[in-house]
This record gives structure tokens, sequence and C-alpha cells, in this order.
């Protein structure tokens, strides 16, 4: 079984700025639904056996667009909401989304973001690739965008990102360092089982990104795949969508 988990949970106040009015980004077009960054996600791999889509603001919305019209992956789709998407961080977006699919049987998991356009040949890159996945892009590292991953001195991976783009760290000697793709692929079920019983309460309140670490952090180079992305656009406002459509 391959399995998808997409989150949509937040406000989105940057985007819903630039519009003019509050805004739900996955579902944001001009002409067509069939437009939005989400249904361009769900038509990238029919190959899919399950999206797991991760809502909460706007959740009635959100559900309503996809009964009327996502028919065509209707059957395939597991709506989860979270009703903490105001108090809590987007670790905890993905913490529902792993527990929905706690108990099933899955070879692959691939995790995105709902709020990214990539193009088709990379995406499809990311489900041909065998085993584990972690995607980076080759734009520059900006604080006010970038999440980003290094190696240390002994290879390992650790992610640095900073909730209020302003600065970026690194406190340590590092051989390497990349602009995260922000969709990974993990493809040991026991591993992610795992990680997730080790991370504590408070830490599934923060990003998504303590529950990447605990999975990637510690293994070796040769347990997975850096997946480049030919075009990638965090759309963090409409003229980044609208740069996507281009």
């Amino acid at each position: 079984m391959k399995i998808m988990i997409i989150t949509v949970a937040g406000v989105a106040s940057r985007f819903s700025r630039s519009v003019g009015k509050p805004c739900l980004k996955c579902l944001y077009h001009k002409n067509d639904i069939r437009e939005s960054l989400l249904y361009h996600m769900l038509k990238q791999n029919p190959g899919i056996d399950m999206y797991v889509i991760v809502g909460g603001f706007k959740y009635d919305e959100l559900k309503e667009t996809i009964n009327q019209y996502f028919e065509e992956f209707r059957d395939r789709i597991m709506l989860v909401k979270n009703e903490k998407y105001e108090e809590y961080g987007s670790g905890y977006s993905l913490y529902l989304g792993l527990e929905a699919v706690k108990e099933l049987d899955y070879e692959e998991l691939v995790f995105a973001e709902g709020d990214l356009w990539v193009d088709d040949k990379s995406f499809k890159r990311i489900w041909e690739t065998r085993g584990n996945v972690i995607t980076y892009i080759n734009d520059a590292i900006l604080a006010d965008r970038a999440v980003a991953f290094y190696y240390d001195a002994q290879y390992s991976i650790h992610y640095i990102f900073d909730t209020h783009h302003a600065m970026l760290e690194i406190k340590e000697p590092f051989l390497g360092i990349f602009n995260s793709g922000q969709i990974w692929k993990f493809s040991q079920r026991k591993r992610v089982l795992n990680a997730m019983s080790q991370l504590t309460k408070e830490e599934w309140k923060q990003t998504n990104l303590s529950f990447i670490q605990q999975y990637f952090g510690n293994l070796n180079q040769d347990e997975y795949e850096l997946v480049a992305l030919e075009k990638w656009i965090n759309c963090n406002t409409v003229d980044d969508f609208n740069r996507a459509k281009m």
C-alpha cells in the first residue's frame, strides 16, 4: 500500500493577506478547482492507494469542496480534522495523519506540506526512488522562507527552521547545507512507529521537523536518497501561486 499524508490545516495568514480576504490556500484558484495546489498534488500519482488530508482552518469548506469537486479521488481520501490548528504547530497535523494510518500495513508513506507546487517529473521521482527519500531544492537558503538541513562532521542530518522567519543558526562545523523540498518518503513502517513513540506531547505541538529529525537524524547515508526537485514553489502569497502556474 502507498499512502500520502498532506497537511493543509494552517491559517496561511500571509497568503490570505495577499489575496485580500481569509482564504484556504490549498483550494485557491482563479478559474477552475483543478488549478488548486491540492488538486494538482492529488493528480500527480494515480498509483497512490490512500490520501490522508489533515485540515483545520476552514475545515467545512475543505470537506465540502472535496465531496463536490474531487470525485475522481474521493474514494481514496481520508479526511482528518485538526481541532488544534490555531494552538499547536505543524507537528500536530503530521501526528494526526500518522495516527490515522498507524494500524495500516503500508510499504511507502510520503508526507508533503500542502502549500507546495512541484513539477510532475520530480514528484514521480520521489515515488520511483526506492527506500527513504529526502528532497531538496537548489534555491538560495533564506531565513524568511527556507527550511534547511545540514550534514554535521559525521554526516548526520540536522534540520533548521525559524518559525519567526528571521534567522537561521548552525552552532557546529558542518559538511554541507541544503534547502529542503519539504517532501519526505518513509519506507520503514517500524521506524515510523518507533519515531512516533520517541516524541513527547510537547514536541508534537511544535513543527513537523521534530518527527522528521527523529526519523532521519541517525540514518546512514546509504539508508536514504536525496532527490532534487526541479521546479518547486512554496506558495506563501498569491504571487507565488501565479508563478507556479506560469
